[in-house]
């Protein structure tokens, strides 16, 4: 449930304690992740799971395309034929 606020009304002094608290942990929130370096983020420490993997080919789109294709190619027969 959400509190409506026109600008021309005075925020009460609750209303400006809780938008003070919410500022503050946001910054500190801010503060701790900027600490953090890139290569940390995704918290891997080591790259072992990704050993033995291969990029995607670049004929995937060629793949996908004929596949497409060949589905609209069953779906037209199978419509054709009734």
């Amino acid at each position: 449930m959400g509190l409506y606020v026109r600008r021309d009304e005075e925020r009460s002094e609750l209303q400006k304690r809780i938008a003070a608290e919410l500022r503050d942990k946001s910054k500190k929130n801010a503060n701790q992740y900027s600490e953090i370096e890139p290569e940390d983020i995704d918290g891997v420490e080591d790259s072992e799971y990704i050993k033995g993997t291969k990029q995607t080919s670049p004929l995937v789109g060629v793949w996908i395309f004929l596949t497409v294709a060949a589905v609209a190619a069953v779906i037209y027969l199978i419509i054709r034929s009734n």
